[in-house]
């Protein structure tokens, strides 16, 4: 088991050096210049090669690299070219917002996933499952920027229930509950909106998982014993239908990050994911870098907390397969 973890720690570091890699030279090969935000008229040329020249953008791409090999490797990452401080500020100021967010969006898709799932299986064939499984298809194939586009028009604009963009209001009265309602009343759009797609992905693959146990040989004899339905639905059948599911709550931490830079950006809320397409704006390569690290982080902790996540739901799988 420790041998086997080591090895996938050691894969692990390779892959995200790798992909740090490619896209450090990706954003250095990509058209623009980060020296072109101080561009100004009446700014002299000399001016903005010393910028340049302060940011290391003269180096070779070589030399370039190695440095920032150097300094990342060192558990800094660097000076934002943008706004001007340490790239690790940034990031502590944006990750609690986006996980606020994104964990919001994962406790509600799980929640209603299951719910959904499990209702339009047992109702497999009637008004509500017909009425229910296309719409769970509609929402799952919609893309999220414009599924938030028309939550804002109909909640924000049109009913004028929700507030359409921030994480708070600045004219909020001070007092716990109505600052407390107030961030809730900012959460519920871009939560909903982020977590949609994947509470449709989890009731069809529930769905799918509950009608296959529930035509199970074992089902059929638990209920020749005459044990009670409640028990065989909750202690035999949805348990075990949750298993292939549970793959994919683990890879649902990276997608949903994936998707909260759209949803972020959208709604104006002050995450990780607004931070880099500001990042992008701007070729504040530093930024983007460090996002693309949490990113890549974020998909190996996803894998492996998936597959411990089989094993203990399932005793059949043993730690040391994974």
């Amino acid at each position: 088991m420790r041998t086997t973890n080591i090895k996938r720690l050691l894969v692990s570091l390779v892959l995200v050096w790798g992909v740090l890699s490619i896209i450090f030279l990706i954003v250095h090969l990509a058209p623009g210049d980060p020296a072109s935000l101080y561009l100004r008229p009446e700014i002299e040329p000399q001016t903005v090669e010393n910028i340049r020249r302060q940011m290391g953008l003269e180096q070779p791409l070589w030399q370039q690299y190695f440095s920032w090999m150097k300094e990342f490797c060192s558990g800094e990452f660097g000076v934002s070219f943008s706004e001007n401080r340490p790239v690790r500020d940034i990031l502590f100021e944006a990750i609690p917002n986006t996980l606020y967010l994104t964990v919001t969006a994962f406790v509600l898709q799980l929640v209603v996933g299951i719910f959904l799932g499990t209702i339009t299986a047992l109702k497999n064939g009637g008004p509500l499952e017909k009425a229910v499984s296309p719409a769970l298809l509609f929402v799952y194939s919609m893309p999220n920027f414009w599924l938030a586009q028309v939550a804002i028009l109909i909640f924000a604009l049109k009913l004028g229930w929700l507030p359409s963009s921030q994480m708070y209001s600045l004219t909020t009265e001070p007092g716990f509950w109505s600052e407390f309602i107030d961030r809730v009343r900012h959460l519920i759009l871009p939560a909903t909106v982020l977590s949609a797609p994947f509470a449709a992905q989890t009731a069809r693959f529930v769905r799918g998982a509950l009608l296959e146990v529930l035509d199970q040989d074992y089902i059929r004899t638990a209920k020749a014993y005459g044990l009670p339905g409640y028990q065989i639905f909750f202690k035999y059948a949805l348990r075990n239908a949750l298993l292939p599911v549970l793959t994919l709550f683990g890879l649902y931490l990276p997608f949903l990050l994936g998707g909260s830079v759209v949803t972020e950006y959208i709604f104006a809320w002050p995450g990780l994911g607004r931070v880099t397409v500001t990042a992008i704006f701007t070729h504040d390569f530093p930024v983007i870098l460090a996002s693309c690290f949490i990113a890549a982080i974020s998909v190996i902790l996803g894998n492996y907390f998936s597959d411990l996540l089989c094993a203990f739901a399932d005793p059949r799988i043993r730690i040391k397969s994974i």
